[in-house]
């Protein structure tokens, strides 16, 4: 099932996509739950599915004003230098635990919305990655019982303004510029993806493959990165976690390749979908 959050009538709402239509599933929740995020916090994911299934599809996806797959999630959590090759280009060492940074709500846009450039940088960068949202939240999760805690799997852009990111020793800054972050177009949920399947993540910038890697290159695999941060933080239903990007990035390219004003970014993962979304200067 693919899960969207989207604006319809000024009004958040969230539905299931059935090829290039949608069924708004707020009005058929009746009161039990008025966003996808309310769905994972009361456990009912399966409920939507058989709504779904039910309802006859009434919307069309192309006319949509997406919102981020969950546009206020409680807590993002980034993995940086989680390839190898990414580690390597930025030279840098492999640590023993997961590199971890915080993005907030805010620095996020959707599918088809534009990413910003603002005026205070021209270098600002893609970063392809997977994200999974949590569905079943908890405290000190074992790896072995991470899967039961995915509700599903995103395409994501940790796009990245890197003068600011490497200002200091602390990324905060140039992870959280706002409207630098993709997220979407939607959520498959994690029935449709088996646990350990390899997953092929590809970035294009303007139809030139820029990134390609599968998950089984990830350095901290997906149930070690749950269980390091429910270790430190109980992990929560619409949290999110942005499990790493691959080598290739613009700023360790020869010459660099920073995105600019009217470029196109897609992040495609394979049983997934693609996210697209054009580059626009801060107004």
């Amino acid at each position: 099932m693919k899960l969207i959050s989207f604006n319809l009538n000024n009004e958040e709402t969230f539905g299931a996509v059935k090829g290039d239509e949608v069924v708004n599933l707020k009005p058929l929740f009746k009161g039990e739950a008025n966003t996808l995020k309310e769905v994972l916090e009361k456990d009912l994911l399966a409920k939507a599915g058989q709504l779904a299934a039910n309802a006859t599809a009434t919307l069309k996806f192309a006319d949509l004003e997406l919102l981020p797959v969950i546009p206020e999630p409680g807590k993002i959590f980034c993995i940086g230098l989680n390839y190898d090759e990414h580690v390597k280009e930025t030279n840098k060492e492999k640590t023993e635990s997961p590199v971890i940074f915080l993005r907030v709500a805010e620095s996020q846009v959707a599918h088809n919305d534009s990413i910003v450039l603002p005026p205070e940088s021209v270098k600002l960068d893609y970063e392809g990655e997977i994200a999974i949202v949590i569905g079943k939240g908890g405290r000190r999760i074992s790896e072995e019982d991470s899967w039961d805690h995915i509700a599903g799997y995103a395409c994501y852009n940790d796009g990245s303004i890197r003068d600011w990111q490497t200002a200091t020793s602390q990324w905060i800054p140039g992870k959280n510029f706002w409207k630098t972050g993709g997220f979407g177009p939607w959520m498959v949920t994690a029935d449709e993806i088996e646990p350990n399947q390899k997953l092929t993540l590809i970035t294009r910038l303007n139809g030139v493959e820029m990134q390609r890697a599968t998950t089984d290159m990830l350095i901290h695999s997906i149930p070690r990165q749950i269980a390091y941060i429910s270790s430190f933080l109980p992990l929560n239903p619409g949290d999110v976690i942005v499990t790493g990007t691959p080598g290739g990035v613009g700023a360790k390219r020869n010459p660099p390749v920073f995105m600019k004003e009217g470029d196109v970014v897609e992040i495609e993962v394979d049983a997934v979908g693609i996210l697209k979304n054009t580059i626009a200067a801060e107004a």
